[in-house]
């Protein structure tokens, strides 16, 4: 992974793990184990889905820039979906508190989607590729002097 991939991937997940300790210590607080367990759960889900998301945006905008945009809204739709089986399929479990999953993915999620958008906000993202006008020389039209 580029320094630059691995420094805007660090600026989101850091505001992510911290919202899911602040999680997992209120669910604790309110809930008990199995509260803070739930928490820690929906957490990690959401780190790992959106990180995974993450990555995969990175690489189709490398390898198939064409497809970026369309990747992008798919990526995201998928995600969402994806989380709302998991909601889903863990509301009636009795492995850890559900209520706590639930807010703590979502909690995770909105704090994870916020980061994106700062760090993307702060990144100096060249509009124009550098090395493109190296390799092209501009040919010369019309009479010469």
């Amino acid at each position: 992974m580029p320094s630059k991939d691995a420094r805007n991937l660090l600026q989101i997940a850091v505001p992510t793990a911290a919202a899911g300790v602040i999680a997992v210590a209120v669910s604790a607080a309110v809930a008990g184990g199995k509260g803070a367990l739930g928490a820690a759960v929906g957490t990690v889900l959401a780190i790992l889905f959106m990180g995974i998301g993450l990555y995969v945006l990175q690489w189709t905008a490398k390898t198939l820039p064409q497809l970026f945009q369309m990747m992008g809204l798919l990526l995201y739709v998928a995600q969402l979906l994806l989380l709302l089986i998991f909601v889903a399929v863990f509301k009636d479990t009795s492995l850890f508190n559900p209520k706590t999953f639930a807010v703590s993915l979502v909690v995770s999620t909105v704090v994870w989607m916020a980061a994106q958008a700062r760090a993307h906000i702060k990144a100096k993202i060249f509009y124009v590729d550098p090395d493109s006008e190296k390799s092209e020389k501009p040919q010369k039209t019309g009479p010469s002097s």
